[in-house]
């Protein structure tokens, strides 16, 4: 099993999702791809504040470009369509510096939360050491790197947006896939052509403002691997705390019913249950959650924690 690395350099990075883009690396089940990620908007310094210029990673084409600072793609051989890629998280360890944005809801929403300016930035200082991070007006929070986008294209030409979440993954924005979890994608088109970047450092569920402590990532560390054995309709994850599968619809309410309905599917899997009793066990040991509520469509999950069916 191989170990290759990807560095956020010209044919390295790319902002939109496509089956068309040409590998930026070819690797082979079981091998491990090491990345340092730019934050989500290509930026190479602090983001101190509004209209303040910052340098900025500047090889970029304008169509292919537009959204999330993303690594990639890389070709899995042996990924087919109809099967799962398996995304072992090994590692991630954050910059020095982030930004939360604050002020930027569209349609009224600003002024129904009584915000008074139209972007506010929060900047702030990153210590990987101790995991912690320290913001402009001294309020110290506790750092859970992870990458909120991480996926592949859909089997549909084209070029498409790095901002909604998709059955193949993308911008899942789901705070739990930190170091140690497994994430599992339906793949779409050969090779998978997996992507990352979006790092943050720390977010809540539903990413509230709309951005996180976004950040640059010093070191990212993934080992990928393909199920035949998985048929998935959309992404589930293995974590420290228990299973999770997601939903993803611009109705919140039908992101909840598509997360559900994939985890009674696991659940019946794994426990050889009928589907009305895996709803029942579900009402009282699964937790369902807001994954994220600011990326076009929204995203739910629903999580069976570890050893809550025996």
């Amino acid at each position: 099993m191989a170990t290759h690395r990807i560095e956020p350099l010209i044919g390295n990075m790319h902002g939109s999702f496509s089956r068309n883009f040409e590998p930026a690396l070819t690797i082979d089940a079981g091998d491990t791809v090491e990345y340092r990620t730019l934050d989500a908007g290509w930026g190479l310094a602090p983001y101190l504040a509004p209209g303040v210029a910052r340098e900025k990673f500047e090889e970029r084409i304008e169509e292919r470009d537009a959204g999330h600072a993303l690594c990639g793609p890389v070709f899995i051989r042996g990924a087919l369509p109809g099967m799962a890629l398996e995304v072992r998280i090994n590692a991630i360890v954050p910059g020095a510096w982030g930004w939360t944005v604050a002020g930027t809801w569209p349609n009224g929403v600003n002024e129904r939360l009584g915000l008074d300016v139209e972007e506010y930035v929060m900047a702030w200082t990153l210590d990987p050491q101790s995991m912690t991070g320290r913001n402009q007006l001294g309020h110290t929070v506790s750092l859970r790197p992870f990458m909120g986008v991480m996926g592949m294209p859909p089997a549909e030409s084209g070029v498409h947006s790095t901002t909604p979440p998709r059955v193949t993954g993308g911008n899942i924005d789901c705070k739990e896939l930190v170091a140690g979890a497994t994430l599992y994608l339906p793949i779409a088109v050969e090779g998978g052509l997996f992507s990352v970047g979006d790092g943050h450092a720390a977010q809540a569920d539903g990413e509230l403002s709309g951005t996180a402590i976004e950040c640059p990532m010093e070191h990212v560390s993934l080992t990928f691997g393909l199920r035949d054995d998985l048929h998935l309709k959309t992404p589930i994850a293995e974590t420290a705390e228990g299973w999770l599968t997601f939903g993803f619809d611009k109705d919140l309410d039908e992101a909840v019913l598509v997360a559900l309905d994939s985890m009674l599917n696991l659940m019946m899997q794994r426990h050889g249950l009928a589907r009305h009793e895996a709803l029942a066990l579900a009402s009282t040991v699964v937790n369902m959650r807001v994954t994220q509520i600011v990326n076009q469509v929204k995203g739910a999950h629903a999580v069976l924690p570890h050893g809550a069916i025996k």
